[in-house]
């Protein structure tokens, strides 16, 4: 037991002395002009802003800051840490590490989710061939997917407004998509519970409100369901479909993030069998050769 105190203090100091170098690093790159200072007389002897600066700058007292870049547990709160990162002009990313060495949680808009995937992952998605994957936004909105997952979930098909390309709304509400599930309860239970899970770290925004709003009046089994509070984590799972293109399909998916927007999540599926992965290339040759007549057509 006291092997294990001794290594989370040491990762604490660890983390404190990161979070020093970072902040200094930070200030020695900056001048004043760089800060908008009128009293820069440009005849310092070390380079970057004085700690008295930073410290006015942020609104906080000299000794505390300077208490902070010696890797003391002075417990900078949120709103401080928001302070320095102005102060020190980061950007959104290094404002996101700064909260991470500080031990708190990133603020949700650090950096902006921008719920589009780039044109790297676009390019890895459809590379992924015969594996169904797409990118959702913490809403559940699509942001890309790639040809196998719109042969197999049909994402491009018209639905009813007003989330048209959100997947929470597109289960609940579309009789296809629910008919595709061989286990639509299990599974549309996941998903609200998972949903349950994201509102709780984004309480009160707009956009989660509003989607849950239009599910209890659209879905009874939502409504049912919602009040129970249930809440799941990020999982691995399995789906299980009766596709009418190809009858009996099992999916295996897990979830990956985007690094460039953490807020995005990547689900990729993979046949569970030799038999279903056929099945999965029977489904995209039948796909494939229904654009090609269309496209000719």
């Amino acid at each position: 037991m006291s092997t294990s105190v001794r290594l989370d203090g040491t990762g604490e100091t660890r983390r404190r002395e990161e979070l020093a170098q970072f902040l200094r690093t930070r200030r020695e790159r900056l001048s004043p002009a760089d800060a908008k200072l009128p009293w820069g007389d440009g005849r310092r002897r070390t380079p970057g802003l004085r700690r008295e600066e930073v410290a006015l700058m942020a609104n906080v007292s000299v000794s505390w800051y300077t208490s902070l870049e010696q890797g003391r547990d002075v417990g900078p709160s949120a709103e401080v840490l928001g302070g320095i990162a102005g102060a020190l002009k980061l950007s959104a990313q290094e404002t996101r590490h700064l909260f991470v060495l500080a031990g708190k949680p990133p603020p949700r808009d650090v950096p902006a989710p921008r719920g589009t995937a780039s044109p790297t992952l676009r390019r890895v998605l459809d590379d992924l061939g015969n594996s169904p994957a797409y990118a959702i936004t913490a809403h559940g909105d699509l942001a890309y997917w790639n040809a196998a997952a719109d042969a197999t979930f049909s994402l491009s098909s018209p639905m009813p407004p007003p989330h048209e390309r959100n997947v929470v709304w597109r289960l609940f509400v579309d009789p296809a998509l629910r008919g595709l599930y061989e286990d639509w309860e299990p599974t549309a239970q996941t998903v609200l519970a998972r949903l349950r899970a994201d509102l709780a770290e984004s309480p009160g925004d707009p956009r989660f409100v509003e989607l849950v709003e239009d599910l209890k009046r659209e879905s009874a089994e939502f409504r049912e369901w919602w009040p129970r509070h249930d809440v799941v984590g990020e999982w691995d799972g399995r789906k299980r479909l009766v596709h009418e293109g190809v009858g009996r399909l099992v999916l295996e998916h897990t979830t990956l993030h985007s690094p460039a927007d953490p807020d995005l999540r990547v689900l990729v599926h993979v046949a569970s069998t030799a038999e279903d992965l056929a099945r999965l290339k029977e489904l995209m040759a039948k796909a494939n050769g229904s654009t090609r007549k269309a496209t000719n057509g």
